[in-house]
């Protein structure tokens, strides 16, 4: 499995700190949700989220 680098995990932090992210996180429904589904194919923040944290940028939080 490939390691993560420290870019990575900074912008997976920023992308876990972003407005629009954490809302679709929440409430996983309505606009913003699908905005946020369909730029983290194109993010670079997006991707790293799912490349650090093993789940994609809309999908909700555990616990």
């Amino acid at each position: 499995m490939e390691e993560t680098t420290k870019r990575q995990k900074w912008m997976a932090r920023m992308c876990a700190n972003c407005t629009l992210c954490k809302y679709a996180r929440k409430k996983q429904k309505g606009l913003i949700y699908r905005i946020v589904k369909l730029e983290s194919r194109i993010c670079p923040f997006c991707r790293a989220y799912e490349k650090v944290y093993g789940r994609k940028a809309h999908e909700a939080d555990e616990g």
